[in-house]
């Protein structure tokens, strides 16, 4: 398929086949990757999930500019190294078979002489290009790849997911909760015994406050005494200045 989470999971595979991360990789402008593509005039936008994993995994995004051969033509090679496995349709038995053909025909390809390079890829990867690979951040990726998530909301009924923390009602303290991605994976839901209890957009700020918990830990906790009022105008106050020194950092 072509979900996010299923090219994170390849790029995680990758990066541990070849032993370690490179200072960059260059994407042509796909949907997971960039909101909006490269123009001649204009930068590419990269997806917001997609610019934190390359951050945590620790390379750089290069964005081809459509139509531009010259950039993308490394890319599109691989597309055509590809179609040399077509030989083989329907002569494999399993998934165990074809990856062997596969591992058989990487070795067949990286022992010949590259037109682009004119060396031998094993060589060249020995000698010059395997030396400049980082390693890999496990730990910070760890969090992309889970399948069934639960998390305990903190003290501040905050749900921690993907190094990002959501709100929660704060009756929830304490509970486990499920985590579910939504199909289009672009928005977080909680759950508490099988009913959803909040959703949230999923993004790369570090505090996710929804309206209602804010004035309900507001009223919880600090500002009991207060009236409504006095606590939405407090939490818009606060989230202006929030939203400020979050552009600061980022900055």
């Amino acid at each position: 398929d072509r979900k996010q989470d299923t090219l994170f999971s390849c790029l995680n595979d990758a990066f541990y086949y070849t032993g370690g991360v490179p200072e960059e990789i260059w994407f042509d402008n796909m949907k997971t990757v960039v909101d909006h593509s490269r123009t001649q005039f204009s930068k590419a936008q990269l997806n917001e999930r997609f610019y934190a994993f390359s951050k945590d995994a620790g390379f750089q995004t290069m964005v081809c500019r459509p139509f531009r051969p010259q950039t993308k033509g490394s890319v599109e090679a691989l597309a055509r190294a590809v179609e040399r496995l077509r030989v083989y349709n329907h002569e494999f038995y399993d998934s165990v078979d074809l990856i062997h053909i596969v591992n058989e025909l990487c070795e067949e390809m990286n022992s010949e002489v590259s037109q682009a390079t004119n060396e031998i890829p094993n060589l060249r990867w020995e000698i010059n290009e395997k030396e400049h690979l980082h390693k890999l951040k496990k730990d910070l990726l760890t969090p992309y790849f889970e399948d069934f998530i639960t998390r305990k909301v903190t003290n501040e009924a905050m749900v921690n997911f993907r190094q990002c923390k959501y709100s929660v009602d704060p009756r929830y303290i304490g509970k486990e909760v499920e985590v579910e991605l939504s199909e289009n994976e672009e928005l977080v839901h909680f759950y508490y015994n099988g009913e959803r209890i909040r959703s949230h957009q999923i993004t790369t700020k570090k505090l996710n406050y929804h309206q209602e918990d804010l004035v309900q830990i507001l009223k919880s906790d600090v500002m009991s005494h207060k009236e409504e009022d006095e606590i939405q105008e407090h939490i818009r106050q606060s989230m202006k200045l929030y939203d400020l020194l979050e552009a600061d950092t980022n900055e």
